[in-house]
């Protein structure tokens, strides 16, 4: 117990530098861009009729004539308050933001995350257990045409099909169009947000199957498989007893890991289908050179990866016995 405590604080220690290089290097771009936020979200004919009194007063209010590292060292020790600042476009404190779109992607997410992770290791354990067969080259061919197929493409041709010629689901939003926000449902939010999950969930199976595959074929092929066959054990039994025990590792490995796949695929998906989640905020905050909700966004969605893999990294001990007796002997 004590050594998983230590191995935890050392990862929570790592991570929270992690997260203060990512802010920073995010803060550099976002100085460097060439973007000129007075002229992105005011316009170059109403700063013309502006005074020089009320050009500084924009200037001074998006931070323009603050230098970089005065206004990086001002965010940052307001962060360490708890405090991400205010959006400059939404007028309203960052967190709130980022909460609000946050709950509204978090079905998304999760439903394409869960999705993903389940069909990648059927389909990989399936293709390793069959390797060179008819399934193994279907499932092979599948994953190299999804993992070179753009997301963004995809949810366009599922749009196309599904909400444009079948009518089977809406063309976008999260909720109908025009209902009160009281008369929503669970149903309306999940009926939403069935073709953007399904999306995320189709580009993020192939990463997890073709991996999962080659470590179930290594399995499949090893000395204690063949002596498992040789006592008489069926196909079956030996892929539920000592193929999916030996994947277990890789495979929650992979799926800690496709986090980042996915909260990135959602950026494109929900500007497709107009989905207002934390991905559409965040293309919104960097045309409109939101500094402090860009800012924001990039730090709580890197906590949540880095918190992903620290949830893997506890998780082996727990699958792996032989983890748990070498961390005791350390």
């Amino acid at each position: 117990m004590k050594h998983r405590l230590g191995f935890a604080g050392k990862k929570l220690i790592r991570i929270a530098l992690l997260l203060l290089g990512v802010s920073f290097v995010t803060f550099l771009l976002m100085s460097a861009s060439p973007l000129d936020p007075l002229q992105t979200n005011v316009g170059q004919v109403a700063l013309g009729s502006m005074s020089q009194e009320q050009v500084e007063a924009l200037l001074a209010y998006w931070g323009v004539d603050t230098p970089p590292l005065t206004r990086y060292a001002g965010w940052l020790g307001d962060v360490l308050k708890g405090d991400f600042g205010t959006s400059l476009l939404y007028r309203r404190p960052v967190l709130e933001v980022v909460g609000e779109r946050l709950s509204s992607s978090l079905i998304l997410l999760l439903s394409a995350w869960i999705l993903s992770g389940i069909l990648g290791l059927f389909l990989g354990v399936v293709a390793g257990a069959f390797r060179g067969r008819l399934p193994d080259r279907l499932i092979r061919g599948y994953c190299v045409v999804i993992s070179s197929t753009p997301a963004f493409w995809l949810a366009i041709l599922l749009l196309l099909i599904f909400s444009v010629w079948l009518g089977w689901f809406p063309i976008g939003m999260s909720v109908p169009v025009g209902m009160e926000s009281s008369a929503v449902t669970v149903f309306d939010r999940l009926y939403h947000a069935v073709l953007p999950a399904l999306t995320l969930s189709i580009t993020g199976v192939a990463n997890i199957a073709l991996h999962t595959r080659e470590k179930m074929a290594d399995v499949m092929e090893s000395d204690y498989v063949l002596f498992a066959r040789a006592r008489g054990e069926d196909a079956r039994g030996i892929v539920l007893r000592h193929g999916l025990r030996n994947v277990m590792l890789p495979a929650i490995t992979l799926q800690f890991a496709s986090i980042s796949e996915i909260i990135g695929g959602s950026v494109l998906v929900e500007q497709v289908f107009s989905y207002p989640g934390l991905g559409q905020a965040a293309v919104t905050a960097g045309l409109g050179s939101d500094l402090p909700l860009l800012l924001g966004i990039t730090v709580i969605t890197a906590a949540i990866v880095f918190g992903g893999n620290l949830v893997a990294d506890l998780l082996y001990g727990a699958v792996d016995p032989r983890i748990r007796r070498g961390a005791a002997k350390s």
